[in-house]
């Protein structure tokens, strides 16, 4: 019987890499990204803890959402969604599509801090770590009421045309 010998070649763990020039690279990026992710206007960018709670915000999800990070972080993300998604369970749903099957896509209305609703594009992907246990969720949301409005006014245009005709 063969005895297993552990490798004591295996890399340390990131906490216990001793401070040079590759550390101080990741560091940077790390700080990189921080800023990439805080920067962003455009889309909300944020994480969720694994039971849904909202876990950090951006300058996008600040705009889109109108919270600041003090008033949101910690709350359940289930307050963007319409009474009719919350009624359906969506917001549940969303994170067991995303847990089970690696990622959550969908579009919709959601609601803001002041009440009033945006179509948004959301992406929501489950994040985990080494050992493959959810840490949390990353969930993006685009808000293309814009986009949705201009797909809109041909077809209302069709229709309103069609009707003159008829007259």
């Amino acid at each position: 019987m063969q005895r297993r010998v552990p490798d004591n070649r295996a890399s340390p763990s990131p906490r216990q890499r001793p401070a040079g020039p590759a550390n101080l690279n990741s560091s940077l990026e790390a700080e990189r990204l921080r800023l990439f992710i805080s920067r962003v206007t455009d889309y909300a960018i944020y994480m969720l803890a694994p039971d849904g709670t909202v876990a950090s915000w951006n300058a996008g999800a600040q705009r889109f959402k109108g919270y600041t990070a003090e008033e949101i972080i910690g709350q359940h993300f289930s307050r963007f969604y319409t009474e009719q998604d919350l009624a359906a369970g969506i917001p549940e749903k969303a994170l067991r599509v995303a847990r089970e099957t690696g990622k959550f896509e969908a579009e919709g209305w959601r609601v803001r801090k002041d009440g009033t609703q945006f179509w948004a594009s959301v992406v929501i992907d489950p994040i985990r770590d080494e050992s493959g246990e959810l840490v949390g969720f990353a969930k993006i949301t685009r808000d293309i009421s814009d986009k949705r409005a201009a797909q809109r006014r041909p077809a209302r245009a069709r229709s309103v045309s069609a009707g003159w005709c008829r007259a």
